[in-house]
């Protein structure tokens, strides 16, 4: 769903990107504000961070030549909140614009707004008001947390649609059944996905949970005196994705890609930045593809471990300091 340069309207592209800033200040705020950070630390969200970026270059196959692939808010926010997950987004969005462009520059604020605000604050809204009517437990939370998840990536569709329709990219009226379609079956995988990610922690580190998740840790559950054990558990599954399951993705072209042929816009994509070092996720000195691939997404991974560790670190230290 990373909407590339050219598909929206400078206004939208300006007003995306003012109200994704607004909410990143906010949520920097909150963040520091927030005990969660001395909670979980930072080598757990960065490690997660990465595990998002290597999820998301596996795109898996949903019929009729089109592909989609992990979303990741929901997930995050499930585990450590909306704003924590805004900036995770953030990294990883950024990263995969400068570093792979994917996902246009001047599109950025509009991708981290349908994934970031949308997918990550929305998605978080529909859980929380689903567990309102549930009995608290792990079950009831890994059953809101795949209704969210699904519902973030749908939410998200229709944003991305509202935005190609005020661009004058598409019709609304073909844009909406288009986009939402897709990205129903896209969201099955979703689900999926984050309740694997959001089950592994609650068995593993339920006391990284929300409170009000109902998830209770085990009194025979001990935790290790340090969170980094469980960082590295996460950092060497995401370096595995990227070095052994990516070259094998699929190569269908992902929900939007595939609108955009269909509707035939696909051609006002623009190229603006042309530094990226890895372009398509691929290494350009190495002509093998599998080997290419694997290197590129195993150093996306330890870039955007190493941005959001030094963002946590830097946030830990401004709460410290007040």
């Amino acid at each position: 769903m990373h909407i590339p340069d050219g598909f929206c309207s400078l206004p939208v592209c300006i007003g995306t990107a003012a109200v994704s800033a607004s909410v990143l200040g906010a949520s920097v705020v909150q963040t520091v504000r927030s005990n969660k950070v001395s909670k979980v630390g930072s080598a757990i969200p960065a490690a997660a961070a990465g595990t998002v970026f290597a999820a998301q270059m596996l795109n898996f196959p949903v019929g009729a030549g089109t592909s989609g692939h992990f979303l990741g808010a929901l997930a995050m926010a499930s585990l450590f909140g909306p704003c924590r997950a805004y900036l995770i987004m953030l990294a990883v969005l950024a990263v995969q614009a400068f570093a792979f462009a994917d996902g246009g520059i001047t599109a950025l604020g509009a991708n981290l707004f349908n994934m970031g605000l949308i997918g990550g604050f929305g998605g978080y809204a529909i859980l929380r008001g689903i567990m309102h009517f549930l009995p608290k437990g792990r079950k009831s939370y890994l059953t809101a947390v795949g209704v969210a998840a699904w519902t973030s990536v749908v939410l998200a569709a229709i944003a991305c649609s509202i935005e190609l329709a005020l661009s004058g990219t598409i019709q609304f009226s073909f844009a909406l059944p288009a986009m939402t379609g897709t990205h129903a079956l896209i969201g099955i995988g979703e689900a999926l996905i984050t309740c694997a990610i959001v089950g592994a922690v609650s068995y593993s580190r339920p006391d990284i949970l929300p409170d009000w998740s109902g998830v209770k840790e085990s009194t025979s559950h001990k935790k290790p005196s340090t969170l980094w054990p469980v960082a590295l558990v996460g950092l060497g599954i995401s370096f595995f994705l990227a070095a052994v399951v990516s070259p094998f993705a699929s190569a269908s072209p992902d929900g939007l890609e595939k609108v955009a042929e269909d509707a035939g816009f696909i051609e006002m994509v623009k190229e603006l930045w042309t530094m990226s070092p890895l372009p398509d996720y691929s290494v350009t000195s190495i002509s093998d593809s599998a080997l290419s691939t694997g290197i590129a997404g195993v150093l996306g991974v330890a870039i955007v471990f190493a941005i959001c560790y030094a963002i946590y670190k830097i946030l830990s230290a401004f709460r410290i300091a007040r």
